[in-house]
């Protein structure tokens, strides 16, 4: 997953060009994050500016949201699902898996750079084990093993 660098110019751009949408706010943090792969802390005054909204306003959905990312992430992205169906059904386990072989607790990035590991609250797959994605792809039914896997090939 390839981000662009921080640019204000580019994020100028991209804040122009949906000030116009209807509900703003999480539409330009979303194109912000997709672009540089996190919210960076100076693209609040400048949405904040663009939307007429206190800079306070636009950093408390910043930091409510999960999805929003305050740091670039590593190389990869693996997101694991933290619902209660999920966690019934192995889900704390797995993550605790997770957290030691990475060596971070969840929305931190590996020391090396590789992985960001990130909580998603349903991915719609939990019917009969915990649910994952590494970067776009989605992977139902994890188990300990799969789990292995996933951070072996995000590892790479």
């Amino acid at each position: 997953m390839k981000n662009e660098p921080w640019d204000t110019t580019r994020a100028a751009e991209i804040i122009a060009g949906l000030t116009h949408k209807e509900g703003p706010t999480l539409v330009i943090l979303h194109a912000l994050q997709e672009a540089f792969g996190y919210v960076p802390e100076a693209a609040e005054p400048m949405v904040a500016q663009a939307l007429n909204l206190s800079r306070a306003e636009i950093h408390g959905v910043v930091t409510f949201y999960p999805d929003f990312r305050r740091e670039p992430p590593g190389r990869h992205v693996l997101k694991l699902c933290r619902a209660e169906a999920c966690q019934a059904a192995g889900g704390d386990a797995l993550a605790a898996q997770a957290e030691t072989r990475l060596g971070v607790t969840f929305g931190a990035t590996s020391a090396d750079g590789a992985v960001s590991l990130e909580p998603v609250y349903c991915l719609g797959l939990c019917a009969t084990a915990p649910s994952a994605m590494l970067d776009d792809r989605v992977f139902g039914r994890l188990d300990a093993h799969r789990l292995d896997a996933l951070m072996t090939e995000a590892q790479r």
